[in-house]
């Protein structure tokens, strides 16, 4: 389906039947499964967006601040690793608050730019992109709302025009070492050579400053992580108690990640209406929900060249929590 609000805005949105279809058989896999998991794409309705959004406010969350602060002092060297005129496509755009900066950049030194958020949150999306618009004469969108892991065949390009991909916010860290290689080649193959991917990656650091960015006093990150279960109650007519369930954020020092878990606080059985399913809960069995995996740089430079990617420069911010990272399609 295709929305469009005027000239200079085009969304496309993928039927809500096969979201739903989608989203049901991947709670029937992982609840199922052994041990129990839930995809972590699916914190992100309507409701999960803005808690995350909230999240990124978070003095404990450092990445967001980090990586903005990157933009600030770098976007327009950042933007000059290609030759004008350059198209921008973004994997899991959010409100797109950081990429403004690169898109100012962008427009400096060119008269237009076209730019192609993906994001599984229509809402999100839509609001962004009428925002951006407004603030931004010389701007065109054209807008993918689903899994951009299945739409990247979806992106299109002008004539003569350079591709920066943008993957920020260290959604790297949400993939396996496995997922992640396949993903930025499935990347790598929608792009010509010559063109780019700016990448943003969180480092390595104390658990000091990890555990608390991921279960911060507030409780905002709880409440997003639990809202994964009022997701299935609302959609699929499940009963989970959320009074039941405890959110938990540990670092697995062999896996170099940190994870995030739905604890049952007792045994219990939730019933999900939608699928006919009975799912039995012992006393501190979790879900695992989350991965975040944390990097060095020469990690990266690694996954670059097995990609398909030339690692070209990186920049940090200035307590060298975070890092951004251009490679060339080679």
């Amino acid at each position: 389906m295709k929305v469009m609000n005027d000239s200079r805005l085009v969304i496309h949105q993928s039927t809500p039947h096969d979201k739903q279809s989608s989203f049901a058989e991947d709670v029937r896999a992982g609840l199922t499964a052994r041990p129990k998991t839930l995809p972590p794409k699916y914190f992100y309705d309507d409701l999960g967006s803005q808690l995350f959004e909230a999240i990124c406010l978070l003095p404990e969350y450092y990445s967001t601040r980090a990586e903005a602060e990157i933009f600030h002092r770098h976007a327009a060297e950042i933007v000059s690793q290609l030759s004008a005129p350059v198209g921008v496509v973004e994997l899991g755009s959010g409100s797109s608050v950081k990429t403004r900066l690169l898109i100012e950049a962008i427009l400096a030194r060119q008269p237009e730019l076209h730019y192609q958020p993906m994001d599984i949150s229509a809402s999100i999306l839509q609001h962004s992109a009428e925002k951006l618009l407004g603030e931004y004469s010389r701007l065109r969108i054209t807008g993918h709302v689903g899994d951009y892991t299945r739409g990247l065949d979806s992106i299109v390009r002008r004539d003569g025009e350079s591709l920066l991909a943008l993957f920020l916010g260290s959604n790297i860290g949400n993939y396996t070492p496995e997922d992640a290689r396949s993903l930025l080649k499935a990347i790598r193959a929608t792009q010509r050579t010559g063109d780019g991917l700016l990448l943003g990656a969180d480092l390595k650091k104390s658990l000091d400053v990890l555990i608390p960015a991921y279960d911060d006093a507030l409780g905002i990150t709880a409440a997003f992580n639990l809202n994964l279960l009022a997701r299935i109650n609302r959609e699929l007519g499940a009963n989970f108690d959320l009074a039941n369930f405890q959110h938990r954020a540990v670092f697995n020092h062999e896996a170099g990640r940190i994870e995030m878990h739905l604890v049952s606080r007792s045994e219990q059985t939730v019933v999900i209406g939608a699928l006919d399913l009975q799912i039995e809960f012992q006393s501190g069995e979790t879900i695992h929900t989350e991965n975040s995996y944390k990097y060095d740089l020469p990690q990266l430079a690694a996954l670059a060249e097995e990609t398909g990617f030339q690692p070209m420069k990186t920049w940090l911010d200035g307590e060298r929590r975070f890092s951004c990272n251009f490679w060339l399609a080679s």
